[in-house]
């Protein structure tokens, strides 16, 4: 008999031969089915391979509306006197008109979850909602907002029931946006409500020494001393991170974003990479937003990961194998999914390349074409919980 919300795929490419994939509820439930196997929905995937989809930990989904408008300088000047200003004048109704062209940019390069930092949160939950992928929203804690506007964002926190798809965490912006108090509120806000904590972290040398200057200490010391470095929290970049702090992070079960457009861009430093891997932290990739991007393209995050690890002259160093790990699963496991790998029992999110196109082609290594010569055109579809989310980019 036909099962309801059941897809299958045939003729696809897994672990180097072809099969046929079933999936139900939401799940891989067998990876050799028959031939005569049925589901509800069926795609011949007849010359394409699958991969898992992409978890993009660290974007400002909103700001794909800055895409261009203040490129080519130093984080400091471009937030204080461009961003910043830029923002003020935003709507609800331009959050919600970024956020929906964000995830439209996400689903047609094979990212199906993406961990946010914004404000007006409902109008970013509702674009992810309507376009079937999964989110984790963060409600933003700046120093600046006023103290009604915190107590309406802690009741959103105390109310919020995760939906299935979209889940909320707590996101403090940073050591230089928000005080002591506002760290403590916000890992407490946090902590009491079973939400992780989202927060930018040692990207600039700017920040570092500001902190040393304000707080005796590096970023990475000054939260580990007040109590907010824990499992739950996700640090966006930790580009100047020596190997203590790599340790107190590893300790401590951080999971670390790490965005090399972003930080290459703003000229915010090489991520120590070296260092980072060794020190066994969870390492996930995120895009930043657009306007220090410019786009969300994870797959270009990994070329990019992997290209500036090389780049002291180790080519050993960050491959393709481990950084699409860092793109997928790693991310997947830091916000409790069940996902990223083709494996039976696992949530369906994936991406089905055309191994036809010029870019995969010769196909050696499926892996190595992935993250180094391919592109979104090369994207067949793109699943996410089963779902059929994108078709040829449509």
């Amino acid at each position: 008999m036909m099962k309801t919300d059941s897809l299958l795929i045939r003729n696809v490419v897994l672990d180097g031969r072809k099969r046929n994939l079933l999936v139900q509820d939401g799940r891989f439930v067998c990876l050799d089915a028959a031939d005569g196997a049925e589901a509800e929905r069926v795609v011949d995937a007849s010359g394409c391979a699958i991969l898992p989809a992409f978890y993009n930990t660290h974007t400002h989904a909103a700001m794909t509306l800055l895409r261009g408008y203040a490129d080519d300088m130093p984080l400091h000047k471009w937030l204080q006197e461009y961003v910043w200003p830029f923002e003020d004048k935003m709507t609800s109704a331009d959050i919600r008109r970024g956020s929906e062209l964000a995830v439209r940019e996400m689903i047609a390069t094979g990212t199906v979850f993406f961990n946010d930092m914004y404000f007006d949160v409902d109008e970013t939950v509702a674009a992810v909602n309507a376009a079937g992928i999964r989110a984790a929203i963060g409600v933003t804690m700046m120093d600046n907002h006023p103290k009604v506007l915190r107590q309406e964002k802690s009741r959103m926190v105390e109310n919020w029931r995760d939906a299935g798809s979209v889940s909320l965490t707590v996101a403090p912006h940073s050591v230089y946006t928000a005080g002591r108090e506002t760290l403590e509120f916000a890992a407490r806000l946090a902590r009491e409500n079973g939400k992780l904590i989202h927060i930018h972290l040692s990207e600039t040398q700017k920040e570092v020494a500001d902190c040393v200057r304000d707080f005796g200490a590096t970023p990475v010391r000054y939260l580990d001393s007040i109590g907010l470095l824990g499992p739950d929290v996700i640090a966006a970049h930790c580009i100047h991170v020596d190997r203590e702090e790599w340790d107190i992070l590893a300790e401590r079960g951080v999971t670390v974003s790490h965005c090399p457009c972003s930080n290459m861009k703003l000229g915010s430093g090489r991520f120590p990479y070296e260092l980072a891997i060794a020190s066994g932290v969870r390492i996930t990739l995120g895009t930043d937003g657009c306007s220090s991007n410019n786009n969300l393209d994870m797959r270009e995050e990994m070329k990019f990961a992997a290209l500036l690890a090389k780049l002291p002259g180790d080519t050993s160093l960050l491959p393709a194998d481990l950084v699409f790990r860092w793109a997928t699963r790693n991310g997947a496991e830091a916000f409790g999914y069940d996902a990223g790998e083709i494996s039976e029992g696992k949530l369906a999110d994936a991406v089905i390349i055309d191994l036809s196109n010029p870019k995969m082609t010769p196909c050696h290594n499926l892996v190595s074409n992935w993250v180094y010569s391919a592109d979104s055109s090369c994207i067949k579809y793109v699943l996410c919980n089963g779902k059929i989310v994108s078709d040829d980019g449509r």
